[in-house]
């Protein structure tokens, strides 16, 4: 069975490098975080915490998704990218849980802001969850997983640039509230971000036909074929986060060969990034004939 990734760079590297970046950077967002009583430091820290949680289980899902097939698990662990896009959003929500909690500590126990620190390690937030997002543009239109990671850290990039300019505001006003009042936009990006991963992940673990997959053209394309009267039992779902397996009966109206079929497996392939297919075809009252890629 041929089957193509749809990875055009190497996701494990840009996994690693992004865990490793920001797992330092989240040690000095919490160290400042805490010496400059900002809230919104540790949370934004809380939140990329949850983010390279998410990036550590994409790699070890990559890594499963390569296993060989067996004779219990056929189609080998593919799904596992599915499962970690789930596991990502439930930590995600932890996260928000977190924020939420030492944002209403801190609102009912107000503390002074030292605003030049937030500042400068806001400004570095910017530049590595920027660099870290810019890791994965290559790679998000094909993989939940990969375009979940690219979300979360150009949302972080934002973020970061919103607690720079709140420290500015603290700086210039010494209007502390600020300070939380960001945490709590904080909280609103990370609920925003879980909720459409949430949606995407349920939708792939009930077999729903991908967003990027348009059902309709590939029916229309199946039925236009001069050999084909018609089509039924078409079937479209997710092998993994960036694979794509397809079943379909067609009714023909001449005796075909394999070249016909192979014809229509290359096509959804290239076109559909269909890496998958199953061809069963059907002619008069012959019996059913069925090739597999």
């Amino acid at each position: 069975m041929e089957h193509t990734h749809n990875h055009d760079f190497n996701s494990g590297h840009a996994l690693k490098t992004g865990i490793v970046l920001n797992l330092v950077f989240i040690m000095v967002e919490v160290f400042y975080g805490i010496m400059s009583n900002s809230t919104a430091l540790l949370a934004d820290a809380g939140h990329n915490f949850g983010d390279v949680l998410a990036l550590g289980f994409s790699w070890f899902a990559i890594h499963l998704s390569d296993r060989k097939p067996t004779l219990k698990f056929t189609y080998g662990l593919r799904r596992s990218t599915i499962l970690v896009a789930l596991l990502n959003t439930v930590f995600l929500l932890a996260a928000v849980v977190f924020i939420l909690m030492e944002t209403i500590s801190r609102l009912r126990n107000p503390l002074e802001i030292h605003a030049t620190s937030v500042i400068a390690v806001a400004t570095a937030g910017i530049v590595v969850n920027g660099f870290t997002a810019w890791l994965f543009v290559r790679g998000e239109k094909h993989d939940l997983n990969i375009r979940s990671a690219f979300v979360h850290f150009f949302a972080d990039a934002l973020v970061s640039l919103g607690v720079v300019v709140g420290g500015i505001v603290i700086a210039l006003t010494g209007y502390f509230m600020i300070d939380s009042l960001i945490s709590f936009a904080i909280v609103a990006v990370i609920l925003y971000s879980a909720y459409h991963l949430l949606i995407d992940s349920i939708n792939l673990s009930l077999d729903a036909v991908p967003e990027n997959i348009n059902i309709q053209s590939i029916r229309q394309y199946l039925e236009n074929l001069a050999e084909v009267d018609g089509i039924h039992d078409l079937h479209i779902w997710a092998l993994s986060t960036s694979e794509v397996a397809l079943t379909v009966h067609v009714v023909t109206n001449i005796q075909t060969n394999s070249a016909f079929i192979s014809s229509i497996r290359d096509h959804l392939n290239q076109q559909f990034q269909i890496g998958h297919s199953t061809i069963q075809v059907e002619f008069e009252n012959s019996e059913p004939c069925s090739t597999s890629c």
